[in-house]
């Protein structure tokens, strides 16, 4: 219970009365209803409940069901650049399951998953030569087995045998 003096009632322009204090949730009308804050809640509830139902509910392309929703284990980018003139080459390749725009991804897929981390850094302890077969080059990007992958193979130096391997897979 709160009581204010009449000079206090004067200062503040408020009544002299006793007015009792009531916690909030408990004021005379208002037992029952939301208060703003609670209102804000249930709206924030309620869409975060549709957003989400409405992720399941699309069916996947072309009607095909039955895939898992996973993504591939590998999933990189080619970009073959060579000397000045020439377009660039582009391709997709995407493994367990199979996939991208590479004319034989299956084919492609097993041979790159048979190299043993290819997309490693390279040591900068190893002595390489500086020989430089071409002015080609492949950019890798994508993900390698859950780790990101944004690798430059140039056709010499470190990466002659790489790029030797990534060009038979390419071609």
């Amino acid at each position: 219970m709160i009581v204010n003096s009449y000079l206090f009632a004067e200062r503040h322009r408020t009544s002299s009365r006793i007015r009792c204090f009531r916690p909030h949730g408990r004021s005379g009308g208002r037992a029952g209803r939301p208060g703003r804050a609670g209102r804000f809640l249930l709206a924030g509830v309620a869409t975060a409940v549709l957003a989400v139902a409405g992720c399941g509910s699309a069916s996947s392309p072309g009607g095909q069901g039955g895939t898992t929703g996973t993504p591939p284990k590998v999933m990189l980018k080619f970009r073959l650049t060579g000397g000045p003139g020439e377009s660039p080459k582009k391709w997709t390749l995407n493994c367990e399951p199979a996939g991208g725009t590479h004319l034989d991804p299956t084919s492609a897929c097993s041979v790159l998953l048979k190299l043993n981390n290819p997309f490693a850094p390279q040591s900068t302890q190893m002595a390489c030569p500086m020989i430089m077969r071409s002015d080609r080059k492949i950019l890798v990007t994508g993900t390698w087995l859950g780790k990101p992958v944004h690798r430059v193979v140039l056709d010499g130096a470190c990466d002659l045998d790489l790029f030797s391997k990534l060009g038979k897979i390419l071609h």
